[in-house]
């Protein structure tokens, strides 16, 4: 039996911001330069594009800035249509759809990756189906061939949701460069932080240069072709050549203070990663199997949060309010319902425009487990395989 400190506590975060962090910052600020969106934003981006293996990366000021630009370029292609979306993500990835007047097609998951079920998928498809909006849940690939088959096949637009996966990968490929365009979050408490920030990468020329102009206003001179510049120049000749909107678009700019701690946190990213999987392997390891799901598809893994979900025999509201209140006893923060707080159309920003019911959700069953049975912990690379070992002990004890 390991012996647990009466003042024991583990939050969802520690020490994601370094004192070399910070001695970056210090000495970057003190040289007095241009604070707004500049030459260190254009670096991290290509440090970026480098890092995950695309040829083109924009940095924003959010993770769900990321998600609303994304959508953005899926409606300003397709201009209308139905977006596949999982009941399990954060709220912006649904938001973004409803802002971009699409219509959100929900999927339920497979528990074994909290991400779309395969099937599910296949069910929902149908002629208006223009994009799959594929979310990457806390650190599980969410990828698999039958998916990127489909979209082939079907000519669906695939986006994926990174913001919890930085660093997962699919047959050895890091997640982000599957789909025509991909989201990344640097809020504080992910993988790495520019404190608050997002990346959005692509492969294409096309989405690069749409995605550079939605970000600052829909100006062109944000653009880097020459050739959609003079494009406007000469179609709008009666306008100031500095202000021509191409869009109706968004600032959603980062500035130069926020891309040199992402240039500094990146160098320490692959190393970080690697500890959250040893971390997450040893907590599932130690994790009573008769009591929480252990069995997850960790291939490829980039963990973000140890992962509870109750078995079945412990789903009910009994073994869940023993559950919480000893987290709440030994100071262990926790989130219900994991990503997004569960299962996303029992929302008001939701169901205030769908309309779903009871009789809805219960054809989700497998959000639905999460939605009520599912949490998540905190997990980051300082943290040691005693005070691991100490929490499992406190979750198997229940």
């Amino acid at each position: 039996m390991i012996k647990i400190n009466s003042k024991f506590n583990h939050k969802l975060m520690e020490d994601n911001i370094n004192p070399q962090d910070l001695n970056m910052l210090k000495k970057f600020i003190s040289k007095k330069p241009l604070f707004t969106n500049g030459k260190k934003v254009l670096e991290f981006e290509k440090m970026w594009s480098r890092w995950l293996g695309v040829k083109y990366s924009v940095f924003v000021n959010s993770g769900s800035s990321a998600n609303l630009l994304s959508i953005a370029c899926l409606k300003n292609k397709f201009k209308k249509g139905e977006v596949l979306v999982p009941a399990l993500t954060w709220s912006s990835d649904i938001a973004s759809v409803f802002h971009n007047n699409l219509k959100p097609i929900f999927v339920d998951i497979d528990l074994k990756n909290l991400s779309m079920s395969v099937e599910n998928i296949k069910s929902k498809i149908n002629k208006n189906t223009i994009g799959i909006f594929l979310t990457h849940i806390l650190g599980l690939n969410g990828i698999s061939d039958e998916i990127l088959n489909i979209c082939k096949k079907k000519k669906i637009f695939l986006v994926e949701d990174c913001c919890e996966s930085h660093g997962a990968k699919f047959k050895s490929k890091k997640i982000g460069t599957f789909g025509k365009i991909s989201n990344f979050s640097f809020y504080y408490a992910h993988h790495m932080t520019t404190i608050e920030g997002g990346m959005i990468s692509t492969n294409s020329r096309e989405i690069y240069e749409t995605c550079r102009m939605l970000r600052s206003h829909g100006l062109v001179r944000e653009s880097k072709s020459k050739n959609l510049k003079n494009f406007y120049k000469k179609k709008y000749n009666d306008l100031n050549q500095q202000f021509i909107f191409s869009l109706p678009s968004y600032n959603v700019r980062s500035t130069e203070i926020n891309a040199v701690l992402g240039i500094n946190q990146l160098k320490n990213l692959n190393q970080n990663i690697n500890q959250r999987n040893l971390n997450f392997k040893f907590f599932l390891k130690n994790l009573d199997k008769e009591k929480y799901i252990t069995n997850f598809d960790i291939k490829g893994q980039s963990n973000y949060a140890f992962i509870i979900i109750f078995n079945e025999k412990n789903r009910n509201l009994k073994f869940r309010s023993k559950f919480e209140k000893n987290l709440k006893q030994h100071n262990i923060e926790f989130r219900r319902g994991t990503s997004g707080g569960g299962n996303q159309m029992r929302q008001p920003y939701v169901r205030n425009i769908l309309k779903f019911s009871n009789k809805d959700f219960k054809k989700f069953p497998n959000v639905e487990i999460v939605h009520h049975f599912g949490y998540y912990i905190g997990n980051y690379p300082k943290l040691k395989f005693q005070k691991i070992l100490q929490i499992c002990n406190i979750l198997n004890a229940i």
